[in-house]
């Protein structure tokens, strides 16, 4: 297994602090991007506190490891994520995206330290990323990229551009050490996202265009942690996990529905989520503490 059962436990407790704080920075801004923020919040805790070299001290350190959210929308899981790290004052989350606010809906890393791309018109991060891992290689570093994008993000034509770029450069030996992690929760902005665009056959697609594809449950951290490592080890070709998730994770309500891609709390909501997310993380703990070695 590639957790202890200590980390296992160590990291669910992270995870779900972090959906928590999320909802609570959804209720002060009046709105937020919820569901694909609760979707991607075991990738997040895994490569913030365990496998990316990123120490919150040093958020500027050359050598650190990149980590581009090109699903710039999850802006009100990242800020309640750095707040955590203590790159934001936990008081400045009750100013997301409110007028006057360093927090945008969209972060910009020009006004939140630890940010490594302000991203948000979907598709441009795969560029980005690619940009990054060429500097690593050109400039003789061994920090490691790492993509975060959403599945309905892939509709863009940049996507693949930079997926094919990713893995010429690979073959070519000026790039290494970019890991695509996809955020599979197979809903977007206007619905499901085989009746708006079909992907499928996805796992097919990433490995056409010169993958090692992994397909893990998205919310088993033990899996995730063990796609992660594969990824890391490397090998002759990139890798792209594909991160099977539900949008709205853990919230009766909002879980495997499209319409929570965004969208507001009233105060018996509110409650619920709360009272819902609690009851996800006491089973989420209770299977680590079972199950973990």
């Amino acid at each position: 297994m590639a957790l202890t059962k200590q980390e296992w436990i160590d990291l669910e407790k992270k995870a779900a602090e972090l959906r928590d704080l999320c909802v609570d920075t959804v209720n002060w801004a009046g709105s937020g991007h919820w569901g694909g923020s609760s979707s991607s919040a075991d990738i997040l805790t895994l490569l913030y506190y365990k496998y990316a070299n990123f120490d919150p001290k040093k958020p500027d350190d050359p050598d650190r490891d990149r980590i581009i959210v090109s699903k710039g929308h999850i802006g009100v899981i990242l800020a309640p994520l750095f707040s955590l790290l203590g790159l934001i004052e936990r008081e400045a989350l009750k100013t997301f995206n409110l007028t006057g606010s360093k927090l945008g809906i969209h972060l910009d890393s020009n006004k939140v330290k630890g940010l490594d791309a302000s991203t948000g018109s979907l598709g441009h991060g795969s560029s980005i990323a690619v940009g990054m891992a060429l500097a690593a290689k050109l400039q003789g570093r061994s920090y490691k990229t790492f993509l975060i994008l959403g599945d309905g993000e892939c509709n863009e034509g940049s996507v693949w551009e930079a997926a094919m770029s990713t893995a010429h450069f690979k073959r070519k030996g000026r790039l290494d050490g970019l890991i695509t992690i996809v955020d599979r929760n197979r809903n977007m902005i206007d619905g499901n996202t085989e009746d708006v665009m079909g992907l499928e056959p996805f796992e097919d697609k990433w490995k056409g265009f010169g993958f090692e594809t992994i397909v893990v449950d998205g919310h088993d951290l033990p899996k995730l942690a063990e796609a992660l490592e594969k990824a890391i080890a490397g090998g002759s070709k990139p890798f792209c996990i594909i991160a099977d998730t539900k949008k709205g994770a853990g919230v009766s309500f909002s879980e495997d529905n499209y319409k929570w891609h965004y969208g507001a709390f009233d105060e018996a909501k509110y409650n619920t989520a709360k009272k819902d997310l609690a009851e996800y993380a006491k089973k989420r703990l209770e299977r680590a503490e079972k199950e973990g070695i």
